[in-house]
């Protein structure tokens, strides 16, 4: 058995500092991660390791330091040698090794882009609208625009009434469309705080003519007000001219330009991608409906605003370089913009023949197949096994399982499989019902590993084409104790259904990341380009 390097906390955060690739993985679940992590570190779930990691770490030579319980931390450095990964190192201690050594940890998820919104609105002074001011100003002679920078899903749960929606990517390139009015205010909304600021203040960077302002709370401080939030996919968005566009991909162009955003063409961008000492990650930032159109091989499809929210999930090697896809520049530019702040290395691909290439290819990419799947079962063949007491486990999200499941089964996550030794030491079979077949692979990896001698199956189609094929289905909903559901982030969860508690709690807690931090540098940020 492979022995695992370790490394010190403090010699951790000197490597932080430094220039070269590192990528600090911590392999908790995520219900655990979001109660405190590293504020670098992603988050690669050990029971999602090996399905996920050759596209966040794609170079086998990088760098990797994980974070985690001691056993799953090891078992994963075992897994990571098996794929080829030679440069792995576990931190000493773990979360707790981290404290010891004086250093913090934060809750929540995607903690970097969040302080980096705060320290934008610290240092752009980012104006922002209370919401009973904006109730007035939709009451007064001349309504604000509201434009809400989330997802278009995020949008039709719940918003701000009278709010149309517009992707925080697609903020520059289409304002001219939605705001024809040079003098009337415009207000960017989201749920929190973070995509607020950022919608608004690309907007003013941007130059646009009109007064704009972030909601102060978005829809959680809407509704702190007393005020009802409404849902549904509301107004349909304008017809976007040419005129509209050409605006829009100017003032994106100046404001990267400022940035002194470079740019690279296809042939360098090849040459990138075959450097065997560098990552490069090559992110598109068009929509979902555009990317699945057509894209660039070997691409990943983020939309631009969604990516400077959530950096840290797909930008996983910090040093590496980020090339942006766009073929109308704007949304990669203004994402540039930011992402250059927020300091990585990042240019935007910028090739004429770049139309002509994303029709090449249209099909999605494959992730690599995994190694050690275990035999697959239609339904009918695996319930004689359920019916002669195969032990059932059931590997789908938690939440997935207290909602239905077959009758019997035990819900467990690759990450605590140790729980149910119990259970598995007097099985012979084992059934395997998953969200995918990735998850029961992965699954059967470790189970294979702890006990040998079981007969391990996987039942094609999980629970839906088990309950297609007319087999019983246990739908009565059941409480799993918070305790044991380590999938599922607790930490103030409330805060988007109807706790204001949660949602005071989460706003001050956004609100307090600049002083947590201290100063921007200590997350990496160059907070420079103050247009």
């Amino acid at each position: 058995m492979t022995q695992a390097f370790s490394i010190a906390a403090a010699e951790l955060q000197r490597l932080l500092t430094e220039s070269s690739e590192i990528a600090l993985l911590d392999i908790r679940e995520p219900g655990i991660f979001g109660e405190g992590h590293l504020l670098l570190s992603s988050n690669l779930p050990y029971s999602r390791l090996e399905s996920e990691i050759t596209r966040r770490v794609p170079r086998r030579g990088t760098r990797i330091v994980l974070v985690g319980e001691q056993e799953n931390a090891a078992a994963a450095s075992r897994r990571l040698a098996q794929l080829g990964y030679n440069n792995v190192s576990l931190l000493q201690g773990g979360t707790d090794g981290w404290v010891k050594a004086g250093f913090p940890l934060f809750p929540s998820i995607h903690v970097p882009s969040k302080a980096f919104a705060e320290f934008v609105e610290h240092t752009f002074h980012t104006p922002a609208v209370s919401a009973r001011d904006l109730e007035a100003w939709r009451a007064g002679p001349k309504p604000p625009v509201i434009l809400d920078g989330r997802t278009a899903e995020e949008f039709a749960r719940y918003h701000v009434p009278g709010a149309r929606h517009c992707a925080n990517a697609d903020l520059v390139l289409r304002f001219a469309d939605f705001v024809q009015d040079p003098t009337v205010p415009v207000v960017v909304s989201c749920a929190g705080r973070t995509r607020g600021i950022m919608g608004a203040q690309s907007l003013i960077s941007a130059g646009v003519p009109n007064p704009v302002y972030s909601l102060a709370g978005g829809t959680q401080g809407w509704k702190l007000a007393g005020l009802a939030v409404v849902n549904g996919a509301g107004e349909p968005a304008p017809a976007f001219s040419a005129a509209g566009i050409a605006t829009g991909r100017q003032r994106a162009r100046a404001l990267a330009d400022k940035a002194g955003i470079e740019r690279i063409n296809l042939a360098l961008l090849e040459d990138w991608k075959r450097d065997p000492q560098r990552t490069t990650y090559v992110i598109d930032v068009r929509s979902p409906a555009e990317f699945s159109k057509a894209r660039l091989p070997g691409t990943i499809n983020v939309p631009g605003g969604q990516l400077v929210q959530t950096l840290d999930r797909w930008a996983v090697v910090r040093g590496a370089r980020i090339v942006l896809v766009d073929d109308l520049a704007a949304r990669a530019d203004v994402t540039a913009y930011w992402l250059q702040q927020l300091g990585w290395l990042v240019v935007v691909l910028d090739d004429p023949e770049l139309p002509e290439a994303l029709r090449k290819d249209a099909r999605a990419d494959l992730p690599e197949p995994l190694a050690s799947a275990p035999e697959t079962l239609a339904p009918a063949d695996a319930a004689p096994l359920l019916a002669a007491n195969a032990l059932v486990l059931d590997v789908r999200t938690s939440a997935d399982y207290a909602q239905y499941r077959v009758r019997g089964a035990v819900w467990t996550n690759r990450s605590r499989l140790k729980a149910i030794t119990p259970a598995l030491d007097t099985a012979s079979t084992v059934l395997i019902f998953g969200t995918n077949d990735d998850a029961n692979r992965l699954a059967a990896i470790d189970l294979r590993e702890s006990h040998p001698s079981l007969s391990i199956h996987s039942v094609a189609g999980g629970l839906a084409e088990w309950r297609e094929a007319g087999l019983a289905v246990d739908d009565r909903k059941i409480d799993i104790p918070p305790a044991l559901r380590i999938d599922h982030l607790f930490w103030l969860h409330q805060r988007h259904t109807g706790s204001e508690e949660h949602s005071r709690a989460y706003l001050a807690w956004e609100e307090s990341l600049v002083g947590a931090l201290g100063q921007p540098a200590a997350a990496g940020f160059r907070m420079q380009h103050t247009a």
